[in-house]
């Protein structure tokens, strides 16, 4: 499956599906003018993936500065598409980074991992590994 990368605009993350090594991250800001856009040609190969793998151990980085109401929704649908993943056998970590200062997003990634048990969750302050 080829990987897929989408370069950060002002209003859009950079995207790094590395999928031949099962590393897939988010980073920037999020709010595109239409996030269901935006996002579906992220989940539609993102869902394709994660059918192909079986026992596979995903490691997932979410770094969002900000993101607004739209792309929260479509964030939720990225998840839970992990989440299945995770659900099916597979071993899926998601590190949730976050600026120190911002709690929003902080309290953001605690109800991810609240609401989406099977994904080993852990929420990070920006600039730790």
């Amino acid at each position: 499956m080829q990987n897929l990368y989408i370069a950060a605009t002002p209003s859009s993350p950079e995207v790094d599906f590395r999928f031949d090594t099962h590393a897939l991250s988010l980073t920037g800001e999020s709010y595109p003018e239409n996030a269901a856009a935006f996002y579906g040609q992220i989940l539609a190969p993102l869902k394709d993936y994660l059918a192909q793998q079986s026992g596979t151990t995903i490691a997932v980085h979410i770094a969002l500065a900000y993101f607004n109401s739209s792309s929260t929704k479509m964030l939720f649908n990225l998840i839970e598409a992990l989440s299945s993943a995770a659900e099916a056998g597979n071993t899926v970590t998601l590190s949730w980074y976050h600026d120190e200062e911002d709690d929003t997003i902080l309290e953001f990634g605690q109800e991810l991992s609240d609401d989406f048990p099977a994904i080993g969750f852990s929420c990070r302050p920006v600039g730790s590994a």
